[in-house]
């Protein structure tokens, strides 16, 4: 029998909280809640009835006007008997409740125990329970469907199906092998064309990762140029700020100035770095300095070029400087230069993206600069139903497993070799698929996963 976990499940912000929750899970939460409890008239213990009435330490004052849950198992998130307090948020009140329940018989919860009770008790898979780490952490309304997609159990179904004839095809190849004069001969193409069809579902899997990174993490997109090409003036627009200082005079911007934004569902941080050139004043060269640092982390790279001076020995500087990040040319202030001979000036290079006109002061061209930036990380022209699944880091080395196992059962299947070769691979995918859903999962793994979750989950 486990033990009884307590924590406090909500965030608490000193003085501001209006309602915190504390959560405990395992076979004494109902005796615990009872004891610091008094429920106001009436009012029955039942299993999902709210209670109001006020928390009391068995041993002191009332510390709290609040209302108790009590969810019987396994009608609860864990499958064990859970209670959760609801009362005033606030440092002190949630952790006198805290204490309280320590008291009684409680003990805190480590990160994510919630959460792997649950896995434990079978009432979620690996890829329900990253999907509710993703959920809680998710920075954009995308990023919250794809991650609710996981909780729902999306990509558990898909890669359960992966499994389910990976294990039907290895059967069948073993029943071969043990009753070989009861059944008629293998089809080596048939199941060599099995195989291939299950690598190449699971090779479209391995293919959402980078989308699915992105929306976890977001996009760093730096945004360099020379001095006065505009990219203050871009990250104000974009942002609909004024975040950064813009003024005629060159080597306004000495620091790097960001601004948080949504691109289509998108995180993205955008970084406006000082204009990279020669500079006499110490300031302006550390400012320089950080741009070079930033452009090193950025995931995509904007370098704005002004069009009035079209595209100079500098820019392509610059463009040599940027090595082979993914970039995109920014052909600003269009309104007062025709971008199109500039634009053939460019010049080509296998991390150049796009070459966008734009009139960056009055927010002209930024719908298709957007446009660019989704398309670059694969999300422009996707249906939405395509973007619900994206395995995570995890899941795309355990996929990555997978199929390397499958092109090397197909390579014996090819190269003649007898049918209990092909099985050893077969297997190998098997159990890389069942440590992706937690089926064949080691403890290590566990330990990897759920404690990166926070406590009270």
């Amino acid at each position: 029998m486990t033990d009884t976990i307590a924590a406090i499940a909500t965030a608490v912000v000193p003085q501001q909280g209006s309602v915190a929750i504390v959560r405990m899970s395992g076979p004494d939460s109902l005796a615990i809640a009872r004891q610091m409890f008094r429920v106001a008239g009436r009012q029955m213990w039942e299993s999902h009835r709210v209670l109001y009435g006020w928390i009391v330490d068995p041993r002191g004052p009332e510390l709290d006007e609040a209302l108790v849950l009590w969810m019987q198992g396994p009608r609860s998130y864990t499958r064990e008997d859970v209670v959760e307090f609801h009362c005033h948020g606030g440092i002190a009140v949630v952790q006198e409740v805290l204490r309280v329940c320590g008291a009684l018989g409680a003990r805190l919860a480590e990160p994510g125990e919630f959460t792997l009770r649950a896995f434990l008790n079978g009432r979620i898979d690996l890829t329900q329970a990253e999907g509710i780490l993703d959920l809680v952490g998710a920075r954009t309304d995308r990023a919250a469907r794809m991650a609710l997609a996981a909780v729902r159990g999306k990509l558990a179904q898909t890669l359960q199906s992966l499994r389910d004839r990976c294990s039907d095809v290895l059967a069948e190849i073993e029943a071969r092998l043990d009753f070989a004069e009861d059944l008629p001969p293998l089809d080596p193409s048939a199941i060599a064309q099995a195989v291939a069809a299950l690598q190449q579902e699971a090779e479209g899997l391995l293919a959402t990762a980078d989308r699915g990174a992105c929306l976890r993490r977001g996009l760093k997109v730096a945004i360099v140029g020379q001095p006065n090409a505009g990219k203050s003036s871009l990250l104000n627009a974009w942002s609909r700020t004024d975040r950064a200082i813009v003024t005629p005079l060159p080597g306004t911007t000495r620091d790097v100035v960001d601004s948080h934004l949504t691109v289509g569902g998108l995180p993205v941080q955008v970084l406006d770095t000082a204009g990279l050139r020669e500079a006499d004043d110490e300031i302006e060269r550390l400012g320089i300095a950080r741009s070079r640092q930033a452009l090193l982390t950025a995931d995509l790279v904007l370098l704005v070029v002004d069009a009035r001076q079209g595209w100079t020995p500098a820019d392509a500087g610059i463009l040599q400087e940027i090595g082979d990040r993914p970039v995109m040319v920014v052909l600003n202030k269009t309104d007062l230069a025709d971008p199109e001979p500039i634009r053939e000036t460019v010049p080509s290079a296998p991390n150049l993206q796009a070459v966008l006109p734009m009139v960056a002061a009055q927010g002209v061209g930024l719908e298709a600069l957007e446009a660019a930036i989704l398309h670059h990380v694969g999300l422009g022209r996707l249906p939405a139903a395509d973007l619900e699944i994206a395995v995570n880091e995890r899941q795309q080395a355990g996929l990555a497993q997978a199929v390397a196992a499958l092109e090397r059962s197909q390579g014996a299947i090819a190269a003649g070799l007898p049918p209990d070769f092909w099985s050893i691979d077969l297997r190998a995918a098997q159990k890389a698929l069942g440590e992706l859903t937690g089926e064949d999962a080691v403890e290590s793994v566990l330990d990897r996963i759920f404690q990166r979750f926070c406590l009270g989950k």
